[in-house]
């Protein structure tokens, strides 16, 4: 099932790489992201803790879902901690590949599956989802939060995402977008600060899987969340400063600082979108 994995990452895909190995990135996600889900929650208000939103975000998309159970196999692609996957792992019985290009990121992954017992289930692989390392419908399900936007090629990735899955399968996930009628300089601070040129959109991701052949099932907009979550996460590295900057620089919490204010305008403006995605592949 398995294709020869050839670790030539892409210039984005370096880009990620670097960023989430580094001491600062990974002790930042890991302790006040949340380090189990590192993806945008879906709030009830402006104090319930990221962890408890970012839960319901993953309860929400496996709800989605028919038929989950141990039987079902899914690709996670840019896992981040493979949280997503020990949930489905523990909730459902699914047998999970979590697909991600941070080896630090994975390290911890594998340390959290031996801890909750369920090592057996979830397989977490080194690797980019512009080249996934699986045979054709391979998979039930493919799955990704929040991710896709760190591609340089998201037009790869979907055609990748579509090659692997298996015809009746779903294609769930989330990504930040720019709203389709946004013009790119209003997204400069957010594009620079993630070393990118453009964010997807809703309109191309539906022209893009589309044209691929899949079908669109729905689209929970949830654009609020975008604020919301950023917000949030601003206010936890505010109110822990003095705390985290033990574990991370100065200058990191600074510019990360910064960072989350660019994505709470942005959300704030209307410039941003956000929601849960999910497609179909149709039977052959």
């Amino acid at each position: 099932m398995n294709k020869v994995m050839e670790k030539a990452y892409t210039a984005a895909d370096e880009k990620a790489r670097e960023y989430y190995n580094s001491d600062d990135a990974d002790n930042f996600y890991f302790h006040v992201w949340g380090g189990e889900d590192i993806h945008v929650g879906l709030y009830r208000d402006d104090k319930e803790p990221v962890y408890d939103a970012s839960r319901r975000t993953v309860a929400k998309m496996a709800s989605c879902l028919p038929k989950l159970g141990a039987k079902t196999r899914v690709l996670d692609i840019g896992a981040g901690y493979a949280g997503s996957a020990r949930y489905l792992a523990h909730e459902y019985g699914c047998s999970v590949t979590a697909l991600n290009i941070s080896e630090k990121e994975n390290e911890r992954g594998r340390e959290k599956n031996r801890e909750q017992g369920v090592d057996n289930l979830v397989e977490i692989i080194d690797g980019s989802f512009e080249d996934i390392p699986f045979d054709d419908d391979s998979f039930d399900v493919v799955w990704s939060q929040d991710a896709i936007l760190h591609s340089g090629d998201r037009q790869r990735v979907l055609e990748e995402a579509v090659r692997v899955l298996r015809p009746g399968g779903h294609f769930v996930f989330t990504d930040p977008m720019q709203d389709d009628g946004c013009p790119r300089a209003a997204l400069e601070p957010i594009l620079a600060r993630i070393h990118l040129d453009t964010l997807g959109s809703p309109g191309f991701y539906r022209e893009a899987l589309t044209s691929l052949g899949l079908e669109e099932v729905d689209f929970d907009d949830s654009s609020d969340m975008i604020a919301m979550h950023y917000g949030r996460i601003h206010d936890v590295l505010s109110e822990h400063e003095k705390d985290v900057s033990q574990f991370v620089s100065h200058d990191y919490i600074e510019r990360m600082k910064h960072g989350l204010q660019h994505w709470v305008e942005g959300g704030q403006r209307g410039n941003l979108r956000w929601g849960i995605f999910h497609f179909q592949k149709p039977q052959k």
